[in-house]
């Protein structure tokens, strides 16, 4: 198995180390094989590929952070066709939230995904993708 060296704050390490511990991982590595499993198998659903499909994307920042906002306005510009509303909110004092329909296909998506996700001082970032046809035959409890 290959060894790869990961630059990360010490905060974060802090807390992978903690997460490993409290979850029963045998380290830091296991945890990090997990989650980029996890991480590149998230857009290779099948039932997907092909398909017209909507998301929402929610992106949350630190209101002080101006150099986020204007990445999600040139985001928001560089991927218009498949960005079909946006959404601008303060939460709390010092937080600002941006919220993203998108109407696309799996590639689109999740390269918009993508990008907003390698964005520097995100600090957090969910979604949700769903084939346009079967939104009305979803319940309140089903979703991604």
């Amino acid at each position: 198995m290959a060894v790869v060296s990961v630059s990360m704050p010490d905060e974060l390490l802090e807390r992978l180390d903690q997460f490993a511990d409290d979850h029963g991982y045998t380290g830091r590595s296991e945890v990090v094989r997990e989650a980029s499993r996890n991480l590149l198998g998230e857009f290779e659903d099948t039932r997907l590929e092909d398909r017209d499909l909507m998301g929402i994307v929610t992106v949350l920042f630190d209101y002080e952070t101006t150099s986020v906002e204007e990445r999600m306005i040139a985001l928001r510009h560089e991927h218009e066709e498949l960005v079909a509303s946006n959404f601008h909110s303060h939460v709390g004092d010092h937080y600002c939230m941006e919220l993203f329909v998108l109407e696309g296909d799996l590639e689109g998506i999740s390269t918009f995904v993508g990008k907003i996700r390698a964005t520097q001082d995100v600090l957090s970032v969910d979604y949700s993708v769903n084939p346009v046809e079967d939104v009305g035959h979803l319940s309140p409890s089903d979703g991604n």
